[in-house]
């Protein structure tokens, strides 16, 4: 719902032509999830019954508008392990409960230029290398200043620093897990629409200016290019793919001197409500002595190399990741608008030294009735060489107004 109101000032001044008009856009969404993890090496399971409410509103005049929006995560049942509190003697699942200030901007929207000020969300491409980490209920955001300008049809470039990340950890964030990391963060997209699909080029300068994260070895310097496109095969299939290439080394007070690579094929065939996908994902590790990795701390990484959250920080050897799955969608099955169901499996290897880590499982259904969406999801990560085998299931229900 979008209500328009008048200001005092406009009133005055226009009476009931209200010649100032201002557009105020509710922003309502809630979560209830369920969490329930099993790792060989803990006595004991996590369970986290949480609940997520995110409330505020958006103002809009012209070419300007303002928004704000606050957020609340509490715990029902919270014998879990959240990261914060108590003794690690459970699976971590890194939903602590917080109320903080979500979002809190100021943006000049126009044709060619849109430019954002202040606490916001910044999702980049597939999100691999910065991205909001949707999944976790306190979710990331950027304090920043971002500018998006499309000079010509089909080319954008996006500009943004960002001198603060708000993590996941929330408001009681500490230690090696900080509710925010300061630095001098630059991100830089620079795409265009090519006849093969569109094509980004792209450099990420990340600051982690705070000795408590891992002492400044997550500081890095990524520069890639990321081609993303699709083909229709025939009238009823669809082919989409992308390849993302990228390097990495330090950056500012990073004491190691390392260079590592990135590589990502993927691809997926929709044919008359199939999925088809499989792909290739490649984190490597510097060849030198230090086996330092690629690494993506600000990258929504729950999307990738499965739900079981064992490479979130990526093994000094690197990870390979292999990966094939298929589902199947309807629609309009009477009151429902959509059904899907999928699963992926993984097997993972390290980059050098040849070693297996482990293959992993990822069954997920999701059903949509209007604005809402209930998703059941299960992660079964059978360890080799790394980690601990472990099992995790979701139940978790959306809403948003």
């Amino acid at each position: 719902m979008r209500t328009i109101i008048c200001t005092a000032a406009a009133l005055a001044v226009a009476g009931p032509a209200c010649a100032q008009d201002i557009v105020v856009t509710p922003l309502i969404e809630t979560r209830t999830r369920y969490e329930h993890v099993e790792q060989d090496g803990l006595d004991a399971a996590a369970d986290a019954w949480t609940v997520r409410v995110r409330a505020g509103a958006e103002l809009g005049h012209g070419n300007w508008a303002a928004l704000g929006e606050a957020q609340g995560n509490l715990a029902l049942v919270g014998t879990y392990d959240d990261g914060l509190h108590g003794a690690a003697t459970r699976p971590l699942v890194a939903d602590p409960q917080d109320v903080a200030i979500y979002r809190a901007q100021l943006q000049y929207r126009s044709t060619p230029l849109t430019v954002t000020a202040g606490r916001q969300r910044i999702a980049l491409d597939d999100e691999r290398f910065v991205g909001n980490v949707g999944f976790r209920n306190n979710a990331q955001t950027f304090d920043a200043v971002r500018a998006v300008l499309a000079p010509l049809k089909g080319v954008k470039l996006d500009l943004s620093y960002a001198w603060d990340v708000r993590t996941i950890w929330g408001t009681d964030g500490r230690g090696a897990r900080q509710r925010g990391v300061g630095g001098d963060n630059l991100f830089a997209n620079l795409s265009a629409a090519t006849p093969v699909g569109t094509l980004t080029g792209f450099a990420y300068l990340v600051d982690q200016d705070e000795q408590e994260v891992q002492g400044f070895r997550l500081a890095s310097q990524t520069y890639g290019a990321r081609l993303a496109g699709s083909r229709a095969l025939g009238p009823l299939a669809k082919l989409r793919y992308q390849l993302s290439w990228a390097t990495q080394s330090e950056h500012h007070r990073n004491p190691n001197r390392y260079t590592a690579g990135y590589w990502l094929a993927d691809a997926t065939l929709d044919m008359r409500g199939w999925k088809l996908n499989g792909g290739y994902e490649v984190l490597g590790a510097d060849r030198g002595a230090a086996l330092t990795s690629f690494q993506t701390p600000l990258g929504t990484n729950f999307k990738f190399q499965g739900w079981a959250d064992k490479f979130l920080t990526t093994p000094a050897n690197g990870v390979r990741d292999f990966y094939a799955g298929g589902g199947y969608g309807w629609k309009k099955l009477g009151r429902v608008d959509a059904l899907t169901l999928q699963a992926t499996w993984h097997r993972f290897e390290s980059d050098r030294l040849g070693q297996h880590y482990g293959d992993e499982w990822n069954l997920l259904a999701t059903v949509q009735v209007k604005k809402t969406l209930l998703s059941a999801r299960y992660a079964r990560y059978m360890a080799d060489r790394l980690a601990t085998d472990t099992s995790k299931f979701w139940l978790q229900l959306d809403w948003s107004y």
